[in-house]
Order: structure tokens, then C-alpha cells, then sequence
């Protein structure tokens, strides 16, 4: 017996039809192809799968004993793939009833596909291998159409492009550059322009800023107060920065000779603590507000402006120190306090939650125990 295998191995007719692989029969594989065909016209395993009736009614006409079959592989990769051609082959060997010896006609669209031979011939032998191959794939106008297609996707126009397009823009931009007295700068942000883009998209830059903006829209439309707290936030940070620089010159200018780096650092904490506390404080207070309203709060949520505080504290402590503000009692004192602010209102907060949680849980017992006895008083 001939067995006619349509080799599918990334799993197309699975993915686009719901059809369960291996598909064994004439009737059966007609089914698949057209339903493929239906929901993919431009497949190329359609014409597989079309090549492998075509074969399979010609050597039937022949009176010769014969059968066809699709398997499928998945997407996982290479060899992921082949071991589930692997497997279905071998339930197709399984499902054929004959006491013939089985032979095999692999009918692929290319080589990748082709991969998976080395695992058929383990479990069969080979009679041949035929590849599909359109006609008017090689025509000069399938080629347009391809290229037309191609540039109608919004993805591969922006891949392809807008890089294209920069490179073209290199020349005309030196000759602005040149008659302005300023080609370095031309060619400089020109190239910088490619290569951010090139980097952008390397790492899917462009998907986590379209997802920002997104999740940005819906918060605003939603009316959610952590986007106010966010800007508001990064309003701070920078008074921070600014006011940390500030810090800075203020210890250089007070200071004679080099200053030390961990002297900066200390006049750089010194300076912007207060406005980062205010900014931790800001966003904290802001997602507690949200998740109030989502009715999802949690006790221990109330925890983050109380370690923003400790920090703030133990930070400004430890700064203060180092640029000889405060004495070594005040450190000890603000390292105490701050311990022991994260401590107690981790410890009070989850006492609460724990109080309420066993308050509600015997709310329930009670009121399972009434139904269960509506008699009792």
C-alpha cells in the first residue's frame, strides 16, 4: 500500500479550521482542504493537501492499493513539530488495516517542511517527496501582487518603510545640511533618528508605548485618580532633581577642595528628599484611593505612606550625617523612628485586617447556622 502523507507542520489546518489531526481518508481529507481553502485561501498547504487527492485519485483510478493522510505538526518549533508529525504518523500506520507493506509519498510545499522527513523514515519507508510549487507564484504578476499585499499591512509598512525612508532622506538632508553650514548636525540626527527607531524596534518599544498610552486613556476616561497622582508625582520628582542640584552646588561652593563621592550623594539626597517622600506619598495615596472605589482594598495597603515616611526619614537622617548637619544621636534617634514606624503600622494594619476577617467570618458561620436552624432563637 501506498500511503499518501500531506505533511502540515506548523499546524495550519488545525489552527485555522479546528479540524482534529491526523485527518485518514479521502473523504475526510476533501473536507479539511476546503475548509482550509475557506478560511485561508492563500495557505499554501491548500494546495498540499489538493495535490495529495490528486495524487491519491490517480493512483486509484490505476486500481492500486492506496491511501491518504494530513498530518500536522505545531508551533512550538522545529523539533517540538517534528515529534508530533512523529506521533500522528504512527496513529495513521495504526489506523491503516491492511497486511501489506506500507510505503510513503511525502507531499510538502517546501523545505522546511521537508525537516520532518528523517522522522517519517524511521517509522516508514520513503517512496518519494514531491513539492507543490504555484505557477503564478514565478509570474512577474504575482509578484506585484505579493509586494502590494505586502505594503498594505500596516506592521510590515511600518517595518520596512520608515527605515527605507530615512535612509533616502540622508542625502537631501547633507545637501540642507551643507548649504546651512551644518552637515554634522544633519547626518548626526539623521543617523540618530534610524538608530533609535532600529532600537525601538529591536526591543518592542513602540507595542509598551502604545500599551502606555492606552492604559493611560482608559484611566483618564475611567476617572481613576492615579493618573493625576502619577503626573503630580513626576511634577515632584523633578522639583526634587532641581532642588538636589541645588543641594549640590550649595556643598561644592561651601567646600574647599574636591568634594567626595559619597559627600555628593548625601548633598544629592539631602536636597530632593522631601520632594521624592512627597512624590511616594502622592502615587501611594492615589492607588489606595482607586482601590477603594474598585472595592478592592486591602488593610495593608495602607502601609506604603508609612514606609515612604520610614525612608524618608532613615534618607534624610543618613544624609544629613554625612554632610555634617546633624549629630550621631539624631542618626540613632531617626533610625529608631523610622524602624519602628514600618514595624508598628505593619503590625496595626494587619491586626485590623485579621479582626475584620474573623469578624466577617463569623458574621457567615452565624448566618449559616440560622439556616440551617430557623427554629433556634
Amino acid at each position: 500500500m501506498l500511503l499518501v502523507l500531506c505533511v502540515d507542520l506548523d499546524d495550519d489546518l488545525g489552527r485555522k479550521t479546528g479540524f482534529s489531526t491526523p485527518v485518514i481518508g479521502r473523504e475526510p481529507v476533501e473536507e479539511a482542504a476546503v475548509a482550509l481553502a475557506t478560511a485561508d485561501p492563500e495557505d499554501s498547504d491548500v494546495n498540499v493537501i489538493f495535490q495529495g487527492l490528486h495524487v491519491y485519485d490517480d493512483l486509484d483510478s490505476r486500481d492500486e492499493s492506496v491511501e491518504v493522510a494530513v498530518v500536522t505538526g505545531n508551533e512550538d518549533g522545529d523539533v517540538a513539530a517534528n515529534r508530533e508529525v512523529g506521533d500522528e504518523v504512527d496513529t495513521v500506520l495504526a489506523s491503516l488495516s491492511t497486511a501489506e507493506d506500507v510505503t510513503a509519498l511525502i507531499i510538502t510545499d517546501g523545505a522546511q517542511d521537508e525537516s520532518v522527513i528523517p522522522v517519517i523514515r524511521s517509522r516508514v519507508p520513503i517512496d518519494g517527496v514531491r513539492r507543490v510549487v504555484v505557477r503564478q507564484a514565478q509570474n512577474l504578476e504575482s509578484m506585484y501582487y505579493t509586494i502590494k499585499q505586502v505594503l498594505d499591512d500596516p506592521e510590515t509598512r511600518g517595518t520596512v518603510l520608515i527605515p527605507l525612508g530615512i535612509l533616502l532622506l540622508i542625502y537631501p538632508l547633507a545637501l540642507i545640511g551643507s548649504a546651512l553650514e551644518m552637515p554634522g548636525f544633519v547626518l548626526g540626527t539623521t543617523s540618530a533618528l534610524l538608530g533609535l527607531y532600529l532600537i525601538s524596534r529591536g526591543l518592542g518599544l513602540g507595542d509598551r508605548l502604545d500599551m502606555a498610552v492606552e492604559s493611560a486613556r482608559r484611566s483618564l476616561y475611567a476617572g481613576r485618580t492615579t493618573l493625576l497622582a502619577y503626573v503630580v508625582a513626576a511634577a515632584l520628582f523633578v522639583l526634587g532633581g532641581v532642588s538636589g542640584m541645588n543641594e549640590l552646588e550649595g556643598v561644592q561652593d561651601a567646600t574647599t577642595g574636591e568634594v567626595g563621592a559619597p559627600v555628593m550623594v548625601a548633598a544629592l539626597v539631602y536636597g530632593s528628599i522631601q520632594w521624592l517622600a512627597a512624590a511616594g506619598i502622592t502615587t501611594s495615596l492615589g492607588q489606595i484611593t482607586d482601590e477603594y472605589i474598585a472595592g478592592n482594598l486591602k488593610w495593608r495597603y495602607l502601609n506604603a505612606p508609612f514606609y515612604v515616611v520610614a525612608i524618608a526619614i532613615v534618607l534624610h537622617a543618613v544624609s544629613a550625617f554625612f554632610l555634617d548637619r546633624v549629630e550621631i544621636g539624631y542618626l540613632a534617634t531617626a533610625l529608631t523612628v523610622g524602624t519602628l514606624l514600618g514595624i508598628v503600622s505593619t503590625l496595626a494594619f494587619a491586626v485590623v485586617e485579621s479582626r475584620l476577617e474573623d469578624t466577617d467570618g463569623s458574621d457567615e458561620e452565624g448566618d449559616t447556622d440560622s439556616r440551617r436552624h430557623p427554629d433556634r432563637v
